[in-house]
């Protein structure tokens, strides 16, 4: 056994003795174990001590329970609570190596876990929160700093951005943090873990993942044209076939939220703590694949395309295109993102690396 592992009388009782148990990388978040039980391997999962933790806690177990319903799995079956630990016992996958068209099937299997809520389950975890007036008022300052005019009217675009992503429909399950790394590629298909940020929204939220670049994420990744669209008609598809709709317009929307968000250039820890997008002029900082310079050049190409000929985004359009520009002028070394993802999670989350 593993000294300090959570495994109490009572999983003892349910579940029966552990015959071995081995550490897994985690978050600094929580505590996670490979733990071989008489009857099946499982994976054991303590959220530490700390500001949220129960919080935390509940919302992935609300989260397992709610994606269950799903007809083809999409996450690892929950066996067993211990609350007053904050410790979950999950099955245990076998996470193979994705395929070069991975998005594909991830993009499938993430409309069939937004799809498992449903009306009724209001309450049962947060609303989505979007961006909000200080989010407009920083990226208008970024604009500024990177010398580029403000086009008259683009404020009043933004602020009514930010009032159609807080009105937005929906109820589906969304993961919260739906990242290369919290998606297993398994030999019966795609299952999501780790739903410590799980709330209930409009599924577009996360579908513009695949074009923004995974704004959450440690690892970004920027798919082809042809690769995005397979991808997003495969969300489609599997979404009408779940619930027996289609998903509403709003795409172009979503994108822009994540965009003007200087939270989504940092990992979770270092969120809410200060301006990041007034950081971006005097200085560049890796997280994982990418550093934020690139995230934001990125970013600002998306949405420059998907809201294009937008009625609502017309300035805003024209302000992110020539804010790329001046961007990639000022820094032309700047690299594309990714093309391909590390098949492994990331390791155990460690600060950001200022480059200059």
């Amino acid at each position: 056994m593993v000294p300090g592992m959570a495994f109490g009388n009572e999983l003892w009782a349910e579940l029966g003795s552990p015959r071995s148990a081995r550490v897994l990388d985690s978050s600094p978040r929580s505590r996670v174990w490979r733990v071989e039980l008489p009857q099946a391997s499982v994976v054991v999962k303590q959220l530490v001590d700390g500001p949220g933790a129960d919080e935390r806690y509940a919302r992935e177990v609300a989260a397992l329970r709610l994606a269950a319903r799903a007809e083809t799995p999409v996450v690892p079956a929950l066996l067993a609570t211990d609350a007053d630990e904050r410790v979950l016992v999950l099955e245990h996958l076998e996470h193979r190596p994705p395929s070069g068209d991975w998005i594909v099937e991830y993009a499938a299997a993430l409309a069939r876990l937004h799809a498992t809520a449903r009306p009724q389950d209001a309450g049962a975890l947060p609303r989505w929160q979007g961006p909000n007036q200080a989010d407009i008022a920083s990226f208008l300052r970024l604009a500024t700093a990177l010398e580029i005019p403000v086009p008259p009217g683009v404020s009043g675009e933004l602020d009514d951005l930010v009032d159609r992503l807080g009105q937005a429909p929906g109820h589906a399950l969304l993961h919260g943090d739906p990242c290369p790394g919290n998606d297993l590629h398994t030999d019966t298909g795609v299952r999501f873990i780790d739903f410590e940020q799980a709330s209930l929204g409009s599924g577009l939220m996360e579908l513009a993942y695949l074009r923004i670049g995974f704004p959450t994420c440690w690892c970004v990744t920027s798919a082809s044209v042809p690769l995005l669209e397979r991808a997003e008609l495969a969300y489609r598809t599997a979404w009408r076939a779940a619930t027996g709709s289609d998903i509403q317009d709003g795409l172009a929307d979503a994108c822009a939220g994540w965009l003007i968000r200087g939270d989504a250039l940092v990992e979770r820890a270092r969120r809410e703590s200060t301006d990041h997008l007034a950081r971006i002029p005097h200085q560049d900082w890796k997280w994982g694949t990418a550093t934020a310079r690139q995230r934001l050049v990125h970013r600002l190409g998306a949405v420059s395309e998907t809201t294009t000929g937008h009625p609502a985004m017309n300035g805003v359009s024209s302000l992110v295109a020539d804010m790329r520009q001046a961007m990639l002028a000022r820094w032309p070394t700047l690299r594309p993102v990714p093309t391909q993802r590390p098949w492994r999670r990331s390791p155990t989350t460690r600060a950001p690396q200022p480059l200059a």
